[in-house]
């Protein structure tokens, strides 16, 4: 499946390197695909908010685990789903990376030190408005997590062979506010990630996958 060197665990499980990650992201991002509906580019005259995310990866024995966040229900923006630590830019932060750094510390209290900054995502927009830059980290355990209760309702792991499986992944649609939208979704133990966070792990199969 995957053409970036790795080092094989057990049947089934390998671990790529931070070197070999941040390999893959220099490549230049695959065209997309005829049924890739979900990918969108924001009109002209649309009010943007640019944004920015943490993707962690987590390095764990079993393998690298990937970190996600559940949003709490009352949140305005995305409530209740599941999604990376991340949020607006702000004025002061230098680069899309310290966003992501900066949301990252604020949303479950992992210091921005921690982090091993390993390459960006294609940038992602949705029909919001939202512009999100994603930005890959690693992660060497043990660290200790401490969830923003307002904003985190929940956060937990799981194995990134998951989302490098492109099998996993669903296409659906709906329609929302008299307009009929694609997105993808990729379920995973009866959590339900879906949209833009479905959306950017599906680039990130296709990026550390062979074309």
């Amino acid at each position: 499946m995957n053409d970036l060197p790795q080092t094989v665990l057990a049947p089934g499980v390998f671990r790529l390197s931070p070197d070999a990650i941040r390999t893959g992201l220099q490549r230049p991002p695959p065209p997309p695909e005829e049924h890739d509906l979900h990918m969108i580019s924001l009109k002209e005259g649309t009010k943007v908010v640019d944004a920015a995310v943490l993707v962690p990866l987590v390095n764990r024995p079993q393998g690298l685990q990937l970190l996600l966040t559940q949003r709490t229900a009352h949140l305005r923006d995305h409530g209740g789903q599941v999604s990376f630590p991340g949020g607006r830019v702000e004025p002061e932060d230098p680069d899309r990376e310290a966003t992501a750094l900066r949301e990252m510390e604020e949303e479950v209290g992992i210091a921005a030190g921690r982090v091993q900054l390993l390459g960006r995502l294609p940038g992602y927009e949705i029909p919001s408005g939202f512009r999100i830059t994603p930005v890959v980290g690693w992660l060497e355990p043990p660290f200790e997590v401490v969830p923003d209760a307002f904003e985190v309702a929940d956060v937990f792991e799981a194995p990134l062979t998951h989302f490098l499986d492109p099998a996993n992944y669903q296409r659906r649609e709906y329609r929302f506010r008299g307009r009929h939208r694609h997105y993808l979704a990729i379920p995973y133990e009866g959590r339900y990630i879906w949209g833009a966070t479905a959306g950017m792990l599906y680039s990130l199969c296709r990026m550390l996958n062979d074309r």
